[in-house]
């Protein structure tokens, strides 16, 4: 078993900047292939930014040059630093990696951003 412990979310303003973070409870586990997601109510999860085990990374169109996933080995964590922030960016974000056969889902985060 793995726990994905998400921190970060919060209230922020239009434009401004969150950076959430993933630790798993169990070391090198982030070092795997690991994503974002994302989800309103009445809509489905959707993947937000994903990085491979190596340093591929990828987005979401909507999140292409404002998001950036990025995995601290030596921490054991992933982070998406979130920035220019925008009012449909509101979502609970959780965090989620395949590892030895499963898929483990962190608990989410929530997001707003609202003036």
């Amino acid at each position: 078993q793995v726990q994905l412990v998400e921190s970060g979310g919060g209230l922020v303003q239009p434009g401004g900047s969150l950076r959430l973070s993933c630790a798993p409870s169990a070391r090198f586990v982030a070092m795997n292939n690991m994503g974002w997601y994302r989800r309103t109510p009445g809509k489905q999860r959707e993947l937000v930014a994903a990085i491979t085990n190596g340093v591929t990374t990828t987005y979401a169109d909507s999140a292409k040059g404002r998001f950036t996933i990025s995995r601290d080995n030596a921490k054991n964590t992933v982070y998406l630093q979130m920035n220019n922030l925008k009012p449909e960016d509101t979502a609970v974000y959780s965090c989620h990696v395949h590892w030895v056969g499963a898929d483990y889902w962190g608990q989410g985060t929530q997001v707003t951003v609202s003036s």
